[in-house]
């Protein structure tokens, strides 16, 4: 597995309380990471549905999720590193092993990409999948995010499948990659 953060980091269970914070930095995090590559009014669309703050407190309060942040553990908590979501309940036909839980986002701060804030968050969410009983760990990966897709081959994830992925009127590939936790 890979290596452990460099800077000294704090892993914590989101509260309902951080949905603001959630929110902006997810906007930023995918935003910095796609933008490039999509067009700005599809961007604009997904961001809009997808990271304002009333969804992520939805998202908080839903019992089939599970936030995990990231912060500097020699600071005061205002300093977010990054974070993860699982979420409990279907994965796709591709995923054969059941019960699993999905990896529904894992971002890490522009700055700290390759920092460890990643492998950190996801030895955090691998342990909290296997606390929920799941036998296998599945994720989304957009077909052309080749950083990405190192990062999860190297934990372990294989190829399984993939599914489509809308963002604003771009249907787009992304791969399944799975993760067996026993």
């Amino acid at each position: 597995m890979p290596a452990a953060a460099r800077i000294p980091v704090r892993i914590r269970r989101a509260s309902v309380d951080d949905a603001a914070r959630l929110a902006e930095f997810g906007r930023q995090a995918f935003h910095d990471t796609f933008a490039a590559d999509n067009r700005p009014e599809d961007m604009a669309e997904y961001l809009a549905a997808t990271f304002g703050e009333a969804q992520q407190r939805a998202e908080l309060l839903d019992p089939s999720s599970t936030y995990l942040v990231a912060e500097r553990a020699d600071g005061d908590g205002a300093d977010l590193l990054g974070y993860v979501r699982l979420r409990t309940g279907d994965a796709p036909d591709a995923v054969r092993t059941r019960p699993a839980v999905e990896i529904a986002r894992l971002y890490a701060r522009r700055d700290m990409v390759g920092q460890g804030i990643g492998a950190s968050l996801m030895d955090a969410c691998l342990a909290r999948a296997r606390e929920l009983g799941a036998r296998v760990a599945w994720l989304g990966v957009w077909e052309h995010n080749a950083r990405a897709i190192a990062f999860y081959a190297r934990w372990g994830f294989a190829d399984v499948g993939s599914l489509e992925f809308v963002l604003g009127a771009d249907v787009q590939t992304d791969r399944i990659m799975a993760l067996a936790l026993d």
